[in-house]
């Protein structure tokens, strides 16, 4: 059953003009949130940071488009199915999105420019709980509960109560960790527990490891959430099947980009207080700041596309062809992971081979592999095309041969009577109906012909 069958069945409760008033209120409540901490991060000249764990300009911009991008589809969606929970989960990440980032922003204000303003410790204290554990949380029910807001069955009840407990467990270590904040390393953590629990166990290890074991099972919940989504298709029918093919186009590669950011949290907290026994927060990444920049580029943009891509599933999904797009990006991600590895493949080959004969490089070696990509482009791409044909869409490929060998016959083919009987087995066995017949019209004489 799609989103909008199962909306058309329930009782709302709420009305569509409440929802509407509603959702928008909502939406200009972040609109207002993410303006406020762009203009404080401008006045804020200088932030000193142990880890980069501020994002640059350019990046900042663009992850404001896409707090902006959550709440906007959020209202669409609303306004429109009101008593699907869809619309108001993606409410929840634009929302939580948008005050991680004023929070951030006042306290990193308030407490390097404008020492007047109150309670900056605490709000930055808040910003370092509410800002990781709750936007992926939601995401993860948005994957469990797409496209109907319902589980797929009662038994990934489970998934979900672990997705709580995952994100209650991260939250705790976060909220009471003692030592540095880790949005705001400047500061001690206001709420932070020193002491001895039990004999032995310190608060540094109890609230190390429930960093450790919440941020794992984040990880791992959200690969299975995104599991969830393939067997939903699976036994999916009709316009739901539509749905979760567009939605799992954005979803997978956002979960996997976010992926990395996840397990270097997991193994930062884990290293720096259980391997190197460390007393205090050592944030420093596993991976290269460069690396994890780029990467959370990447994750901006997949997370960006799957507002866009939830609306048409949901509401404009008839308007597009998801097969077609899928089979596009099938083709040429092949194509262009293929000639790439040829490339430099070649270049690798040519200049050990020129190395060996003349004993020096040669500029020969990438005119060389320029050249054997340009020859091999049109080919490879056919061959890909053929494979991709053959696997994932193998009715269309069938109904194209057959439809090309009867091109071959019909050039050959005289018999009016052995003609009309191939072409009806042409229609039943490329368009399947349920009825097939052919009526040719008689000959007529040409008009002014006598006939006797």
């Amino acid at each position: 059953m799609s989103i909008g069958q199962s909306d058309a069945v329930r009782n709302p409760r709420i009305s569509a003009r409440t929802a509407t008033w509603l959702a928008w209120s909502l939406w200009v409540a972040c609109v207002v949130l993410i303006a406020l901490a762009l203009l404080l991060d401008f006045l804020t000249d200088y932030v000193p940071l142990l880890s980069g764990e501020r994002l640059g300009p350019g990046l900042a911009v663009l992850a404001g488009v896409l707090s902006l991008a959550y709440p906007t589809v959020g209202a669409l969606i609303a306004s429109r199915l009101p008593t699907n929970l869809i619309g108001w989960l993606f409410f929840g990440l634009g929302l939580l999105y948008a005050v991680r980032r004023f929070t951030e922003a006042y306290a990193d204000y308030a407490l390097l420019v404008n020492f007047a303003l109150p309670w900056g410790e605490y709000v930055a204290w808040f910003t370092t709980w509410i800002g990781f554990a709750g936007p992926v949380l939601a995401g993860v029910f948005l994957m469990l509960l797409f496209p109907e807001g319902r589980l797929p069955s009662r038994h990934w009840r489970l998934v979900a109560w672990i997705a709580l407990l995952a994100a209650a467990l991260t939250v705790l270590g976060d909220a009471f960790a003692p030592g540095q904040l880790r949005t705001h390393p400047y500061i001690e953590n206001p709420f932070g527990i020193v002491g001895v629990i039990g004999s032995e166990l310190t608060t540094y290890e109890f609230f190390a490891a429930s960093l450790v074991l919440g941020t794992a099972l984040l990880l791992m919940i959200s690969l299975i959430a995104l599991c969830s989504l393939f067997l939903r298709m699976h036994r999916a029918r009709g316009d739901e099947r539509q749905q979760l093919k567009w939605f799992l186009y954005a979803a997978v590669p956002a979960v996997v980009s976010l992926s990395p950011a996840l397990l270097d949290a997991m193994l930062v907290h884990f290293t720096s207080n259980f391997l190197l026994f460390n007393t205090a927060y050592n944030y420093n990444v596993i991976v290269s700041w460069d690396f994890l920049t780029y990467s959370i580029y990447v994750a901006v943009f997949a997370a960006l596309i799957v507002p866009v891509f939830t609306y048409i599933a949901i509401l404009k999904y008839r308007l597009y062809n998801i097969d077609i797009l899928i089979n596009r990006t099938l083709v040429y991600g092949s194509l262009t992971a293929t000639l790439v590895a040829l490339y430099f493949g070649g270049i690798v080959l040519l200049q050990t081979l020129f190395v060996t004969l003349t004993g020096q490089q040669s500029t020969l070696a990438v005119v060389a592999s320029t050249l054997l990509i340009a020859a091999l482009f049109t080919p490879l791409r056919q061959r890909i095309q053929s494979f991709i044909d053959r696997r994932f869409y193998r009715r269309k490929y069938d109904a194209r041969k057959t439809l090309e060998a009867f091109s071959a016959q019909l050039r050959d083919e005289t018999d009016l009577e052995a003609l009309n009987n191939d072409l009806i087995g042409v229609v039943r066995e490329t368009m399947q109906p349920a009825h097939v017949s052919l009526w040719l019209r008689p000959e007529t004489a040409p008009k002014g012909e006598e006939t006797g």
